[in-house]
This record gives C-alpha cells, sequence and structure tokens, in this order.
C-alpha cells in the first residue's frame, strides 16, 4: 500500500467558529514564516491563504503603499464597491459596506449590459466596468474572475475616465489573467492589491475585501 502520511496537524474538535478561525491562522503564521508584509497587508494576507489553502498565491502578492488605508478610509467614507462577478457580490459581508453608507454593485448580469456587448461583440466584463465608472465615483473595484474586466479598468484610468479609491485586482485563469495583473502592478496613481501569476479567483478577491473591511470597521469603533 502506498504510504498513506499526509503531514497534517491534529485538529482540535470544535464547532466554535471564532475557535476555528484563531486555530487556522495560528497554523497559517506557522507555516508562512518569515515575510516582508507589513502587519496591515498580513490581514490581507493571511485571509487570501485561508481562503486557498495556497501559501505560493499568498506570497505573491503585491500591495501599492497606500492600498490598505485608501481601502479603509473608502469604506468609511461611504464610497461603493465595485465587482467584477455576482459571486463577489454574494460572498463579500456586504452590510459591513451599508452601515457606513456605502454598498456593493455588479452590472455584468443588467440587460443592458448584455444587449451592448453583443452589439459591439465585446465581453459583458468590459461594458460593466465602462457602465460602473460612469456611475459611481471612486469606490473599491473588486476583479477576481475577469481579466478583461481589470485591462479594461486600467484602460480607463489611464485614458482619465476611472480614479478608484482602490483596485482589488486577482483574476484567475489562462489567457491575460497574468498579465492583466503585471499591468495593474504597474499603474501609477491608484492604490492596488493584486498578485503575480495565474493563481487567484473570486474567492481570494473576497478575502481581501473582507480584510479590509474589517479594518475599516475596527477603525469605525477606534475613533467613537
Amino acid at each position: 500500500m502506498p504510504n498513506m502520511n499526509f503531514n497534517t496537524k491534529f485538529v482540535p474538535l470544535t464547532v466554535d467558529p471564532d475557535k476555528i478561525y484563531d486555530y487556522s491562522f495560528s497554523i497559517i503564521k506557522e507555516e508562512m514564516g518569515e515575510h516582508n508584509f507589513t502587519d496591515e497587508q498580513w490581514l490581507v494576507v493571511r485571509r487570501v491563504i485561508h481562503a486557498s489553502a495556497d501559501f505560493e498565491l499568498g506570497r505573491s502578492m503585491i500591495f501599492a503603499p497606500d492600498a490598505i488605508e485608501a481601502g479603509i478610509q473608502s469604506i468609511l467614507a461611504g464610497r461603493h464597491v465595485i465587482a467584477d462577478v455576482q459571486m463577489i457580490e454574494s460572498g463579500s459581508g456586504r452590510k459591513r459596506f451599508q452601515k457606513h453608507g456605502g454598498d456593493l454593485h455588479c452590472y455584468i448580469a443588467d440587460e443592458d449590459v448584455a444587449k451592448v456587448a453583443k452589439e459591439q461583440g465585446t465581453t459583458r466584463a468590459i461594458i460593466s466596468m465602462q457602465k460602473a465608472t460612469s456611475l459611481h465615483e471612486g469606490g473599491i473595484y473588486a476583479i477576481g474572475n475577469a481579466p478583461t474586466a481589470l485591462l479594461e479598468l486600467i484602460r480607463l484610468v489611464k485614458e482619465g475616465s476611472a480614479k478608484p479609491d482602490l483596485i482589488i485586482g486577482m483574476p484567475v485563469g489562462f489567457v491575460s489573467a497574468a498579465e492583466s495583473k503585471a499591468e495593474l502592478s504597474v499603474l501609477e496613481g491608484i492604490p492596488f492589491i493584486t498578485n503575480k501569476g495565474r493563481k487567484g479567483g473570486s474567492t481570494v478577491t473576497v478575502a481581501a475585501l473582507n480584510a479590509i473591511s474589517l479594518m475599516a470597521d475596527e477603525r469605525a469603533k477606534q475613533t467613537k
């Protein structure tokens, strides 16, 4: 028989969600070892690792120096969050945005977006970014699925049609995913969070977004 030693740790049996989170984070901290992330960046990275069980993905993350503070301030100012796909919309802590005056929006399934995309022979993801930037000033853009959405958002930024408060761009895939994130990592004037390579996805984008919204909530409590 093959060796069935999976080198796993014993996990205490518990149904307490806080204890499960704490124990998971302690494992992540131990297995991650030394890193160069700041304390606030680590709060984002560890949630991304927790959501993906992928340390390589966590180590590949890139932060603009002001990214986390920009995200916190955007949420506290009641700015909106724009998602490229509905998976992010359903997975985020939406109530945390709403209590500060903002909300989360996703336009990819809108009828007008589908109509224009068909007429122009392009993707709904591209048209949804055009619609979002025409409706919202600033805000956080969370892109985890569609590289074309990220590339279009970058194009709109460069031409001066959009100025997000923060871009969380971690789309997954084999076509343009790594390239779109490489472009984001050198974008000037806009705070960003991204990662290198093909890995990413809606789940880890939500994890990063939720980490920042939790920090915003903590900031709000401290200032009361």
